[in-house]
């Protein structure tokens, strides 16, 4: 019964369940090769921000040391679905934090997807750098550790992954590059490092990931002596009601043969037009490195705030494609090769 009581008295879990909702109806043209045009309510990254339902908590553990944990779930409005193929697939960690910083241990995101805070303004959005590398708003390892720590103004991260991706269902949650392979140690290995300055005037960032192939996984890395890496250098201003950012990834995929490197270069801007009222947008170009198969695109979008909680927008957007190259300007949708694509989306959000 003592031991009992002690632990009880030691017991201060505080738990939190939260989430966003979001849904949204589009148009865009060229969907194929014969140019049709397409409506629909779109899935993958729903509207504009990414739905999810989440839950995260806490233990005061003494001694300035916390036990934290967070379980967050993707999941589709216009179908009810999953999102990333698995329950749980935003974030999945259990881990410890303290005054140096936490530690976590499960589905963590790695140190790209953290170093484009502050400087991708518009976000994992349906026409945002999502639509042109997916890696971005999808960079989540499975089987990782990851150390974050905030000192000052300075963040300091990294991440290391025994395998980087379980699922086999495709797409950029689905990889299939399960690792953990004691016949080959290095299969589906993944790293991860960050460092940023944050200031109320401004920053600037340096992110980096690399991750390794495995017998059958996607993006031509069919063995684990093939890598793929994303450095990310960005950095962002505040001015009165106006922030710009901008920055450039630099990627070298050794499993895409023919164009294995390439450049992302971004520049974004918002502005508070009112105390609901913000205008954003941005400019991006992917430039395949001796290949004209690149792609433009820019789009810019008005958020009203009808609520603390609750977000009506509006979107417009525009993305060029050259030569082979068909990117879509939305994500999860089509487009002809080589052709040129304008959109509009109108949707709404509400957190919880």
């Amino acid at each position: 019964a003592a031991a009992m009581s002690v632990g009880a008295a030691h017991a201060q879990s505080n738990v939190t369940m939260y989430g966003i909702i979001d849904a949204a109806v589009e148009y865009y043209n060229n969907a194929d090769a014969a140019g049709n045009s397409l409506t629909r309510m779109p899935s993958l990254g729903g509207g504009m921000f990414p739905s999810r339902l989440g839950f995260k908590g806490s233990e005061d553990l003494g001694d300035d040391l916390k036990a934290i944990f967070t379980l967050e779930n993707g999941f589709y409005v216009d179908s009810g679905a999953l999102g990333q193929n698995r329950l749980f697939g935003r974030q999945a960690f259990v881990g410890l934090a303290g005054k140096w910083g936490q530690v976590t241990f499960g589905r963590n995101y790695n140190m790209i997807y953290n170093s484009m805070f502050e400087v991708d303004i518009v976000g994992p959005s349906q026409y945002g750098l999502g639509a042109i590398d997916p890696a971005i708003p999808n960079g989540r390892s499975d089987n990782s550790i990851a150390y974050k720590g905030v000192f000052d103004r300075y963040t300091v991260g990294a991440t290391y992954s025994l395998g980087r991706d379980v699922s086999n269902a495709g797409g950029p949650s689905g990889t299939s590059c399960a690792g953990e392979n004691a016949v080959d140690a290095q299969a589906c290995r993944e790293w991860s490092a960050m460092v940023r300055y944050d200031s109320p005037a401004g920053g600037v960032v340096i992110g980096y990931d690399r991750v390794n192939g495995g017998a059958g996984a996607a993006a031509g890395l069919t063995r684990s002596g093939l890598t793929d890496t994303r450095l990310n250098l960005a950095g962002y201003i505040r001015f009165g009601e106006w922030k710009l950012a901008g920055g450039a990834l630099s990627r070298r995929n050794e499993g895409a043969t023919a164009t294995p490197d390439s450049r992302l270069y971004y520049i974004e801007a918002s502005c508070k037009v009112t105390a609901a009222l913000t205008i954003d947008g941005e400019m991006a170009r992917l430039d395949y490195r001796n290949s004209g198969n690149d792609t433009n695109q820019a789009m810019i979008r008005a958020m009203l705030d009808l609520s603390k909680r609750t977000t009506a927008y509006v979107a417009t957007g525009h993305i060029s494609n050259h030569g082979s190259a068909a990117i879509a300007l939305s994500a999860g949708g089509s487009v002809g090769v080589g052709k040129a694509q304008n959109g509009v989306i109108a949707g709404l959000k509400h957190s919880f």
